[in-house]
């Protein structure tokens, strides 16, 4: 991981811009513990050693396995990690992310998230905007968050699955750390948002930036152009796609995931892949902006 590549967290502290997304650390689905926690634990000190700074997680990834598994594997935390969270949804028996937006809820889910990782302050708490019953509002829930804020719980206030709108209206409650939309190489809809946090210089962090962790075998492993252009600058897939997303905004903050150290090892190097402008061409050809690859067939 280069040295240079660095981006600023509002509120929080500049993190590199190649982090760590914890979610596939749990069991099949997101559900249970890992097969092998001890893998687990060593991908974590793994990219603490390769100069990740930012790792990505939630108490709902497991539910609590990950945090817990954070904890056990990190502590005591290395000086300048960044641990961001979600709060706004839970799991239920189904393996669904049922909405859990009540003010009084998401103060609660704060508070677990800090018992479990064993921290008196979150870096950065990200919102997942959703109602679960009429009468509460966006600024409702901020409110919350503002508040906790404010008693030292918390440093960055984000926004998760949110449209430009919301963006907006929670800009007008609380400064905004971050914005986490979904966004790759072939899910573009989230382009008016990510344009927009680029005009205020608000990082934006694409989760699954290689496609949704549910499938298999991503699109982006498989796509011949992307293919192509990987063969040609000696990378792989994953690290084309990575490098586009770079390339394609300087407010892309990346948090690839995995439970493997080969892959994490290869995805936290992206940086250092170098796409032309012909490579570049290529990807912004797949998918129009504003749309995802099924929408544009």
């Amino acid at each position: 991981m280069t040295t240079t590549n660095v981006l600023d967290l509002p509120g929080v502290r500049p993190v590199h811009r190649i982090g760590f997304g914890a979610m596939q650390l749990a069991g099949p689905g997101v559900l249970g513990p890992p097969a092998d926690p001890a893998r687990a634990e060593a991908v974590l000190r793994r990219a603490v050693e390769l100069g990740i700074d930012h790792i990505d997680t939630s108490d709902f990834y497991g539910p609590w396995v990950v945090n817990e598994l954070i904890a056990k594997a990190l502590r005591p935390y290395p000086d300048g990690l960044v641990l961001a969270t979600k709060v706004g949804a839970y799991r239920d028996q189904h393996g669904g992310f049922p909405p859990l937006g009540h003010p009084d809820a998401l103060k609660s889910q704060v508070h677990d998230n800090l018992r479990r990782l064993h921290l008196e302050t979150l870096d950065v708490v990200y919102l997942r905007h959703t109602v679960d019953r009429p009468g509460i509002t966006l600024q409702d829930q901020l409110g919350a968050l503002v508040e906790l804020r404010e008693e030292g719980l918390l440093r960055g206030i984000g926004l998760s699955n949110v449209t430009p709108e919301q963006f907006e209206q929670a800009q007008a409650v609380t400064p905004i750390a971050s914005v986490q939309n979904a966004y790759n190489v072939f899910d573009r809809t989230a382009a008016a948002l990510l344009d927009r946090t680029a005009e205020l210089g608000v990082p934006f962090v694409p989760f699954f930036p290689l496609g949704s962790a549910f499938v298999a075998d991503s699109r982006v492993r498989g796509d011949q152009v992307v293919r192509t252009i990987a063969q040609r600058r000696g990378a792989t897939p994953a690290q084309v796609s990575l490098a586009w997303l770079l390339h394609r905004s300087p407010n892309l903050l990346l948090i690839p995931g995995t439970s493997s150290i080969e892959h994490l090892e290869v995805n936290s190097s992206a940086d250092r892949v170098e796409l032309t402008d012909t490579d570049v061409a290529e990807l912004d050809d797949l998918v129009p902006e504003g749309t995802a690859l099924e929408q544009a067939q």
